[in-house]
Parts: C-alpha cells; structure tokens; sequence
C-alpha cells in the first residue's frame, strides 16, 4: 500500500519569539505510515524571524523554504505554499504556539481511512464534542469577549449563508486533499482565505467533518494579528462572494 504524504504549510510574519519552538515540534513529531513536507513561507519579517528560519533549515531533509520579497498577508503566503505542495494532503499549521501538533493524527486519519476529503480542527468543540463559545481568553478581558462575539457573529453569518452548522470554519487546522484546490480559484491575500477557502470547498460539494483540537489563545500583547475592524468588512465581501458567485467562477 502506497504511504500517504502530507504537505504542512506554515506562513511566517513576525514570530521571533515562537517561530524556532513550532518548527521544532512540527519537524520531530512522527506520523505513522505518513511522510511528510514541510514548506515555511517566510514573508520578510522585520523582528529576525526570517534569519531563524533560514538557520533552522540548514541540512534538514523534506523542508521547502519560500521567502516572499515583502508581507502581502497570511493567505497570499498559504495560496505561494499551496503551488509548491506535492503531498496528497495539505495541513495548514500556523507559526505560533496557539494550535497543538500531537493533533495531526486524528485530524489526518479521517482522510487516510477516506472517510472524507475534508477536516477541520474545531476550536469550539471539547472532547464531547459540546460546543464552547469562549475560546479566547487574553489577559485583555474586554478584548476577548468582543473577539469571541465576533467570531460567533461571524460563524453564524457563514453558516446562514452556506446553509451549514459548523462551529469554526475560521480555524487554522484545515486539512484536506490535495486535488480538491484543481476545481477552485483562490483569491484571497489576507485572514478572509481562510472563508474562501471553507466556503468555496462546500460550493464543490465538500462539506467538512469538524474535530475536536486542543486550543491555547494569545491576545494582540502576544502576537495576535487579526484586527476586528480592519478585517471585518473583507469578511463580509468574502462570505458573500464566495456564497453567491456562479459555481463555474469559484
């Protein structure tokens, strides 16, 4: 039997303080019966992350590094990565600490046993799979509440529009494969890819199976970079977009 191989994409902006520590733990977690690539889009981070990365690669096997000449946004450097994958599957992996990998197993083992095609790591979910609406827990309370009613406002948007029910379409743990980006086109520089992404795989007829992931929030103090009123308004331009474009232009 043919081994599965899984392409891990990591973009890179600004994470001096945890970048190392990811990509230590991404590079040494074994998968079994999986191979594995692992391709960092640097994009000219201006704290030395992309020094780091460059000395982290050094002679290591299975490790693509792209370097963007500048920032053009966390989806402009996944759409770089998803062009250079070869694996049958891709797993996006951020390059803070938010996100555990001992996760991967579980959310890649539903796509191996071709159970589905697609995965997502739900924040929102515990073992139980009760839903959990409090996610994010910043040593800034105000901010926090306000973010985790944003992105309830933001998921009931999404599943109004696509008709679904699920509780984080806007998770970093997307995962699925790899043939599945040849029937859409993605546009998306910024954090709205990552509801292009869901929604444009639900139009082709991938609805997601949702898996419960262990989640560790950081607030803006620790690195957070999404913006509720600056990404706001790109959320809504891609929700509806993506959810009512004609399906030969997705």
């Amino acid at each position: 039997m043919a081994r599965n191989r899984v392409s891990i994409i990591i973009p890179v902006y600004n994470e001096k303080k945890t970048v190392l520590t990811l990509l230590k733990n991404v590079y040494k977690h074994k998968l079994t019966n999986v191979d594995k690539e692992i391709i960092i889009v640097e994009s000219n981070s201006t704290d030395g992350t992309r020094d780091a990365v460059k000395q982290f690669v050094k002679g290591k096997k299975n490790i693509k590094l792209i370097l963007e000449k500048k920032p053009e946004g966390k989806g402009h450097a996944l759409r770089q990565g998803f062009k250079s994958a070869k694996g049958d599957i891709i797993l996006i992996q951020d390059a803070d600490l938010e996100y555990d990998v001992s996760d991967y197993e579980k959310l890649l083992r539903p796509i191996i046993e071709k159970k589905t095609s697609f995965v997502l790591g739900s924040r929102h979910m515990d073992g139980s799979r009760n839903y959990i609406w409090g996610i994010r827990k910043f040593k800034n309370r105000m901010y926090a509440f306000f973010m985790n009613i944003g992105g309830l406002t933001f998921h009931a948007f999404f599943n109004m529009v696509f008709k679904t029910k699920l509780t984080d379409p806007t998770t970093m743990y997307k995962v699925f494969r790899r043939k599945l980006l040849q029937n859409i086109h993605l546009k998306g520089n910024y954090f709205e890819l990552d509801f292009e992404l869901v929604g444009k795989l639900i139009r082709i007829g991938y609805i997601p199976l949702e898996i419960p992931i262990k989640y560790n929030s950081r607030g803006v103090e620790e690195g957070k970079k999404v913006r509720i009123m600056r990404d706001m308004p790109r959320y809504i331009k891609t929700i509806l977009e993506t959810g009512f474009m004609p399906k030969n232009r997705l």
